[in-house]
């Protein structure tokens, strides 16, 4: 299979080159910048799990080529440039996977293709790049997980799994990947805003008995706004991620948060804002997603 892996940054960088690494055909759409980096020092990555360095093939921009599997692991906020790049790489056979955060890019993925086109995808890494192009990445955990929107295990999902077989990295088909999907955008919205509100890891925050407080406060009130959209959640997802973010190393800091300190742009309006919007839309109250909004939205006016 032929694969495209829209940028080579944080996430698709990370995961297109344990894919090249093992020797599939994989090739990277990047700007001429990130192009000329690649021709010079290749894709490097340096993990817990192992650094590699691989020489990547890459296209631009206007280039004439179609492929199998696209992973588009864009920030929320490049999504429609990255979308209008896609298009003449892909045929009507071409499977999309994003590698985002949230929800709300999968109904602008299927408006952009079609709806059979795209399936589900998410990651969980800790990763970011340096200034020299450098994928650097800090945790155990480099998940990525894809399947079908209906749970369907289908000759595409198995030809895809087959590829990322024996790669040095965990992927999983999941048959409901939209619940996974769900649970991770509550996970890493809850994360990013406390990260963020506080500036501050994980661990400084669970130690204060107040601010596990806040963290259940907000995790209930991301689940109360999902249940009235009738996601796919757990009954018991607050247990599930609160658990989970215990779980945490001391040190865990959200890409946000990481963001944040590199002065960079994050995607608040993806992920803490189109839930603000369902809140608003079911007259949910929720006190504190709205004050990370704001926090966030202060942050975004200064930049």
């Amino acid at each position: 299979m032929k694969f495209l892996i829209v940028g080579a940054g944080a996430v698709g960088g990370y995961f297109g080159a344990r894919l090249l690494e093992k020797g599939e055909d994989v090739t990277f759409l990047v700007r001429a910048k990130r192009k000329e980096q690649l021709d010079r020092d290749g894709l490097v990555i340096e993990s817990v799990n192992g650094n590699t360095i691989v020489q990547p093939k890459t296209v631009m921009a206007g280039e004439d080529e179609t492929f199998d599997v696209i992973l588009i692991g864009t920030k929320a906020y490049h999504l429609d440039q990255a979308i209008e790049e896609v298009k003449p790489f892909t045929n009507e056979k071409s499977v999309i996977i994003p590698m985002l955060n949230g929800m709300a890019h999968l109904r602008q993925l299927q408006n952009a293709f079609s709806k059979e086109q795209v399936i589900g995808g998410l990651c969980f890494i800790e990763s970011t790049v340096t200034t020299e192009g450098v994928i650097k990445q800090t945790s155990k955990a480099h998940i990525f997980m894809f399947g079908e929107l209906n749970g369907e295990y289908t000759e595409r999902i198995q030809k895809i799994e087959k590829a990322f077989l024996d790669t040095n990295a965990m992927v999983k088909v999941s048959n409901s990947i939209l619940e996974d999907m769900w649970h991770k955008y509550l996970f890493i919205t809850t994360m990013s805003g406390v990260t963020t509100l506080f500036h501050k890891p994980v661990g400084p925050i669970r130690e204060l008995p107040e601010g596990e407080e806040v963290v259940k406060g907000l995790i209930k009130e991301i689940a109360d706004v999902m249940r009235a959209e009738e996601a796919p959640i757990a009954s018991h997802v607050e247990e599930i991620q609160f658990k989970r973010f215990q779980e945490q190393g001391y040190k865990m800091k959200s890409s946000m948060q990481r963001d944040m300190e590199k002065g960079a742009a994050v995607e608040v309006d993806h992920l803490q804002g189109y839930l603000l919007k369902k809140a608003r839309l079911h007259q949910i109250e929720t006190p504190i997603l709205k004050s990370i909004y704001v926090n966030l939205k202060l942050y975004e006016q200064a930049l």
